[in-house]
């Protein structure tokens, strides 16, 4: 058995106004229908962020090139921040120029990034005592 959930969003073009949520939470009063609809419009805005993280910034590599779990969870970080920078800086642009944030495009702002930063990345991530090996001096300069 499922639940169908009918509803209508404003501000949207009449094609994509109507949408229809179907769902297992039968119980009216634990899942209110319009607690659901919006929930289910932020888990596509998390959707999108993932499809950008693993589609465009890491240019569809799916596997982390890190030997280590600790080494992996590091790199998996990193582009999470690599992405909230490119989409903080998006925000600023539209912010300042007083534009709407929808009408820029994320990818088209990943690839001048890329070609404007030094070439890195084309080996795994080391740990902090095997970069002490090569270089005692390494980890405390700043």
């Amino acid at each position: 058995m499922v639940r169908v959930i009918e509803y209508v969003l404003p501000g949207l073009d009449e094609a994509r106004r109507r949408y229809r949520l179907l769902t297992t939470l039968l119980d009216a009063n634990t899942a209110p229908a319009l607690e659901l609809a919006a929930l289910y419009h932020q888990r596509r805005e998390v959707e999108a962020v993932f499809d950008e993280l693993k589609t465009h910034l890491l240019r569809g590599r799916r596997v982390l090139r890190s030997k280590t779990a600790e080494l992996a969870r590091r790199e998996f970080y990193g582009g999470v921040l690599a992405h909230y920078a490119v989409r903080w800086l998006l925000h600023q642009g539209a912010t300042r120029h007083r534009m709407p944030h929808e009408e820029l495009s994320f990818t088209g702002h990943v690839q001048p990034l890329r070609r404007a930063q030094p070439r890195s990345g084309a080996f795994p991530p080391k740990s902090a005592s095997a970069l002490s090996r090569f270089d005692p001096g390494l980890l405390t300069r700043s």
